[in-house]
């Protein structure tokens, strides 16, 4: 019995003792409390009274009863006999052991909580059945496993009989099978035989050799009169004749084979009905899947059909008309998923819990990998990984906390490219760059893409800062975008917002708080280059926010929905094609930012400076000290020194001789030029070259310009001004205590050194 006032009695007797359970929602303003007929919840698998996850229910039970306690059901300290039910994420049905006043099991009761998606029921159904047709197609590849026969031991295999069944039953109970035996229904295949029947002579209308020896012979005649046309060849005809008629029939091997499959499918449901315990879910399901075959087996048509004497699978119609090709798949489906072992299902299906946020999760792995395989254009071999041979059957590795990869090589026109699809990859935490892994605590993705060039191992392109993650994370609960990109929240509500949503998430309303992860991922796993959510959306677009100018990095949410028709999954291969194509730009922003990275922090430099330097900010953004050169210049005399700062000129010699500078990339970017002279080792004579590098002049071109006594052909020639920053002006440096500094008669070669360099050698 069920009230308005969200609440709800379940009546039942224990020992002859009326027991009633009450049970309260704690939340007056939403109804959370519903109960479904028996044939409703029969057809769903599921209990009549239903409670909604996320919600608090408060509970009594009369009698000095009490329910036994569980990480949903919290008794009360106070009085045993009441308490509160607490489900958070919990999804399926709940047995509750009643406990009697000696504390012994007396009876139980069954409650179903509902997830808060109303399309949950159709989604897991859908769900199921795809995974199911995912692994049929793998174990029907060639180099599959499939050749042992396997019949479950009803005795042993207690935990993974309902996993049998549930693939079974996903392909028995499938839309497409249910359409199929209807068409065949409506519309069966017919073929024309001959028949003999016996027809009264006077309907004869064609007459043979076999029709007159029966005229002749035949008994029960009739004597025809003196004027009939026969007269003359016979006194008498029989009254009745047998000839042989064209008849359509619907016995066809085609036809008899179905009846053949129904007849094997209602066969294995009856035994696991047989082998169940009475009032179990799997009895419930059984007995129901039962019926449905029994009462398709009563149609008329096959009450008309033989059985089969060979099996047709050779032809046409069984491989190509609508309706019997479906059900010729569904009875190859239907062997292979009675040997199938999915030790993973325990989190879906496991004591009546129907985790669909987990199957979604499980879900989209087959969905992400079919995506992944078209478009990289791979058929990873590692495929074959999925299914291996069990001592019980066939087994499903895939299982929520174990690695999965699937790995393949892209190839195109102009790079060859390793792509890598992991499932539940671990990142291990506190790992020291360059290793792969996180920098703070352990994490691990739903689903990672990781892509790194063709020619090196995971581990060096690491190392080399070649490779990129792509990390997708399920979120089945999501409702949509603006729910977890929402914009609108300002930052002095802030901090209330994520402690609420905290607490939320506690129930299962995820919200900001899978956006947080995403970040998390992004910043913390080295070398990630996006984090995106993926949820079932229904019209809502894909978000993306990029982090910079390109397809990555990036964060954002994908809406894909479980769909027949259309799972949304389009534009995430969108994306995905993107991002192939950003791999293939080899002047893209992210291979720059890779290589700084790894020319940065794989340099064992741990120089120090912390001496008084210009902020690097306007026109000295770029004044990074490792990476600012400055020339060492040497000049003559006063008058050398005089023509130098008259001109904002400064010439080298080139060429091999003692004294020439070798010019490379430092010497062409050299930021500042410092000058000492004769035996003045310790100088403050710094000045700011310009852009563009030195120019080449000839020696008629410093004449020109009365340089004293050019003895060279050509120069390079460094032109720099008088503005230079404060901070430099008030400093002097020993050029001695540079390591490349020559003295006594060397003391004159020009040579570059960093700017940090040029800064540990400040004179105090």
């Amino acid at each position: 019995m069920i009230k308005d006032n969200n609440e709800v009695q379940i009546d039942f007797i224990v020992n002859k003792e009326p027991i009633k359970l009450k049970i309260f929602g704690e939340n007056s303003s939403v109804k959370t409390i519903f109960k479904i007929d028996n044939a409703e919840a029969i057809i769903n698998g599921e209990a009549s009274f239903q409670l909604i996850e996320g919600h608090f229910y408060e509970y009594f039970i009369s009698g000095n009863y009490r329910l036994k306690a569980s990480e949903i059901i919290n008794p009360s300290r106070i009085n045993s006999s009441s308490g509160r039910i607490v489900p958070n994420i919990y999804v399926g049905t709940l047995t509750i052991d009643i406990l009697d006043p000696r504390d012994k099991k007396c009876a139980e009761v069954k409650i179903e909580i509902r997830s808060k998606k109303i399309s949950y029921r159709s989604d897991y159904r859908l769900m199921l059945e795809e995974i199911t047709e995912k692994c049929i197609d793998l174990l029907l590849q060639q180099n599959s496993p499939t050749a042992q026969n396997f019949t479950p031991n009803f005795e042993s295999d207690s935990k993974t009989l309902y996993q049998r069944f549930s693939f079974i039953k996903s392909v028995l109970t499938s839309e497409e099978f249910n359409d199929s035996i209807h068409k065949i229904i409506a519309i069966p295949v017919t073929r024309w035989e001959d028949t003999e029947k016996v027809t009264d002579v006077t309907r004869l209308r064609k007459v043979g050799n076999k029709e007159i020896r029966q005229m002749t012979g035949s008994g029960n005649r009739i004597i025809l009169p003196d004027n009939h046309s026969l007269r003359r060849n016979f006194s008498s005809l029989p009254s009745k004749i047998n000839v042989i008629a064209i008849q359509e029939s619907t016995d066809t091997p085609e036809n008899r084979f179905i009846k053949h499959a129904l007849i094997t499918f209602a066969a294995f449901i009856g035994d696991f009905r047989e082998k169940s315990k009475i009032g179990t879910r799997l009895n419930e399901e059984a007995s129901q899947l039962e019926n449905y075959l029994d009462n398709l087996l009563n149609n008329s048509l096959f009450k008309k059909i033989g059985s089969p004497t060979i099996i047709p699978l050779n032809s046409p119609t069984l491989q190509r008309k609508e309706g019997y090709k479906e059900v010729l798949k569904a009875w190859l489906m239907f062997d292979l998923a009675a040997k199938l072992i999915w030790q993973g299902g325990d989190e879906v299906y496991e004591a009546g819990k129907r985790d669909v946020a987990v199957l979604y999760e499980y879900w989209l792995f087959f969905q992400l990998l079919d995506l992944i395989k078209d478009t990289f254009q791979i058929e990873p071999k590692s495929i074959e990984q999925l299914i291996k041979p069990t001592k019980d059957g066939l087994g499903l590795q895939l299982k929520q906390g174990k690695h999965i990869a699937i790995n393949g090589i892209h190839e195109n026109s102009s790079r060859k490219l390793n792509v890598e699809f992991s499932f539940n990859r671990p990142f291990s935490g506190k790992k020291n760059y360059p290793n792969a892994g996180s920098w703070t605590k352990g994490m691990r993705p739903d689903f990672t893409l990781s892509i790194w060039p063709f020619g090196i191992d995971q581990q060096q392109a690491e190392i080399e800062e070649l490779i990129i993650h792509i990390h997708f994370d399920a979120k089945y609960k999501v409702e949509g975008i603006s729910t977890i990109f929402d914009n609108e929240i300002q930052d002095e509500d802030l901090e209330e917002t994520l402690n609420t949503e905290e607490k939320e998430n506690d129930k299962g309303n995820f919200k900001r708080i899978d956006l947080l992860k995403m970040h998390s991922y992004k910043d913390a796993i080295r070398r990630t280059a996006g984090a995106y959510i993926l949820y079932p959306g229904n019209s809502e677009k894909s978000y993306q926010r990029q982090g910079f100018h390109e397809v990555i990095p990036g964060l954002g949410a994908f809406a894909i929905k479980p769909s027949k028709l259309n799972n949304g999954i389009g534009e995430l291969k969108v994306f995905l094609n993107d991002v192939v194509q950003h791999f293939l730009n080899r002047a893209s922003q992210r291979e720059k930012i890779a290589f700084k990275n790894f020319d940065v922090y794989n340099s064992n430099n741990k120089d120090e400076l912390r001496e008084p330097l210009p902020e690097t900010f306007g026109k000295n953004r770029s004044l990074i000290p490792d990476d600012t050169s400055v020339l060492i210049g040497f000049y003559k005399n006063e008058e050398h020194l005089n023509w130098i700062l008259k001109n904002k000129l400064y010439n080298f010699r080139t060429g091999t001789d003692s004294g020439s500078l070798s010019l490379g990339i430092q010497e062409i970017n050299a930021r500042f030029l410092v000058l000492h002279g004769p035996g003045k080792i310790v100088t403050r004579l710094i000045y700011n070259l310009k852009n563009g590098g030195p120019k080449i002049f000839s020696k008629q071109d410093l004449e020109r310009k009365r340089y004293p006594n050019p003895s060279g052909d050509l120069y390079l020639v460094y032109q720099f001004d008088d503005e230079i920053d404060l901070i430099f002006k008030n400093q002097k440096w020993d050029i001695s205590k540079l390591s490349k500094y020559k003295g006594g008669r060397s003391s004159g070669i020009p040579f570059v050194v960093t700017l940090t360099e040029l800064m540990k050698v400040v004179a105090k």
